[in-house]
C-alpha cells in the first residue's frame, strides 16, 4: 500500500465532508440573517413594504426554504459542537470519524422531528 502524501489526512473522509459543509452552512446561514435583517428593517421605513415583502414569504416554496434553513442550522449547530469536543476533548482527535457520525444521526432525528410537522402546516393549509 502506497504512503498517503502529508497533508491528505481527511481527503474525501468525514473530517473534510465536516469542514465543508460547517462553511456551507454558515454562508448560508449568514446570507439567511443578512436578507432576514434587511426585510425587517423595512417596518421603519415603511410597513406596507415591509407587509408586501413579509407576504410574499408565505408561499410553499418558501416553507421548503425553511426547512433547508433548519437543516443547515442544525448540522452547523451540531457540527460546532463536534469541533468544541475535538478542540477540547483529549480523544477528541481520536473519535472524530465517530463524532462525525454522531452529528448526522441527530442531525436526522432533528429533521424527523420538524420536517413532517412544518411540511403539515406549509401544505396543509
Amino acid at each position: 500500500m502506497a504512503a498517503k502524501p502529508a497533508g491528505t489526512l481527511y481527503r474525501g473522509r468525514e473530517g473534510m465532508w465536516s469542514w465543508v459543509f460547517h462553511r456551507i452552512t454558515g454562508v448560508a446561514i449568514f446570507f439567511f440573517l443578512l436578507v432576514h435583517i434587511l426585510d425587517t428593517a423595512l417596518i421603519r421605513l415603511s410597513p406596507e413594504a415591509y407587509n408586501a415583502v413579509i407576504s410574499t414569504y408565505k408561499n410553499p416554496i418558501m416553507g421548503l426554504g425553511e426547512v433547508a434553513l433548519v437543516a443547515a442550522i442544525a448540522f452547523h449547530a451540531l457540527n460546532g459542537l463536534r469541533v468544541i469536543l475535538i478542540d477540547f476533548w483529549s480523544k477528541g482527535t481520536k473519535y472524530q470519524a465517530v463524532l462525525f457520525w454522531v452529528v448526522i444521526a441527530l442531525w436526522i432525528v432533528t429533521l424527523a422531528g420538524f420536517v413532517p410537522r412544518h411540511l403539515a402546516n406549509v401544505f396543509g393549509h
